[in-house]
């Protein structure tokens, strides 16, 4: 476990040293935070209650969103894109013969990006989302670690996805369509772009069951205070079900694909 923890800390170090990146990737997100933002205000004007949200929830659920876009990388950004290049070019066969797990090697990297970006993309424009909107925000410190154990366990579960979509590549040499579709998938289904409470009737029945809904819907409601006691157990339940779930699917395609691999150049 020692080895995977340097991993971490190395992915948290290479996302790191992208400062200028990091500073136009903050900026990025606090604009659309604040164009979300007056977005959600002018349609809570005409119906205070939407979704189960009165109008600071809904603003807070806005820059929550912001805070989760690259930790959870509704978007891609992660490792995804290295892995698909190494498959294509064969240097996975150099991954494979490493005596470590490949799954979880690049889960350690991918959760090292994860908390680098919920440190710096992720807080900064929740504070300043904070100080222009009255955000519903809770002032004790259990449910904000409520929060992050729903975040972690979101991270977990877009990895999952990720990782399945990059293995792709194995058989299609190139894994970029399929994991645009998943990204796109991410953001609808995740909450990204409308709360899925505001999903009519079976899409959001079906929204909520999908795996994208762990990554913002959950931990937003988790901090907005919607899930508690018995609800906060199903919730952690519901996003370890689909981290298992994924991870192991992911295990079996990558025994496949380790078993009858045709790489482009290798």
């Amino acid at each position: 476990m020692r080895l995977y923890a340097v991993v971490a800390a190395g992915g948290f170090r290479r996302y790191a040293t992208y400062r200028v990146a990091t500073a136009a990737g903050v900026f990025t997100n606090t604009v659309f935070g604040f164009i979300m933002a007056y977005t959600y205000i002018a349609l809570w004007d005409e119906r205070p209650q939407l979704g189960g949200y009165d109008l600071s929830q809904a603003v807070t659920y806005v820059w929550l969103g912001q805070a989760l876009l690259m930790t959870c990388a509704m978007m891609g950004g992660g490792f995804e894109d290295e892995l698909i290049e190494r498959i294509r070019t064969g240097d996975i066969a150099i991954d494979l013969y490493r005596p470590v797990d490949l799954q979880l090697w690049w889960l350690a990297g991918d959760l090292g990006r994860a908390a680098f970006h919920l440190l710096s993309r992720g807080i900064v424009p929740l504070l300043l989302g904070a100080l222009a909107f009255d955000l519903a925000l809770p002032s004790s410190p259990l449910p904000w670690l409520a929060f992050l154990t729903a975040v972690l366990l979101g991270v977990v579960v877009s990895f999952a996805l990720r990782y399945l979509a990059a293995l792709s590549a194995f058989w299609l040499m190139d894994g970029a369509g399929v994991l645009q579709i998943t990204w796109l998938a991410g953001l609808f289904f995740s909450g990204m772009l409308l709360p899925l409470t505001l999903f009519p009737g079976a899409l959001g029945g079906l929204a909520r069951l999908l795996p994208w809904s762990s990554l913002l819907q959950i931990p937003a409601d988790v901090l907005l205070g919607k899930r508690t006691g018995w609800g906060l157990v199903h919730a952690y339940a519901f996003q370890l079900g689909w981290a298992a779930a994924l991870l192991g699917a992911g295990r079996l395609v990558q025994s496949a694909a380790t078993r009858r691999v045709v790489v482009q150049g290798g």
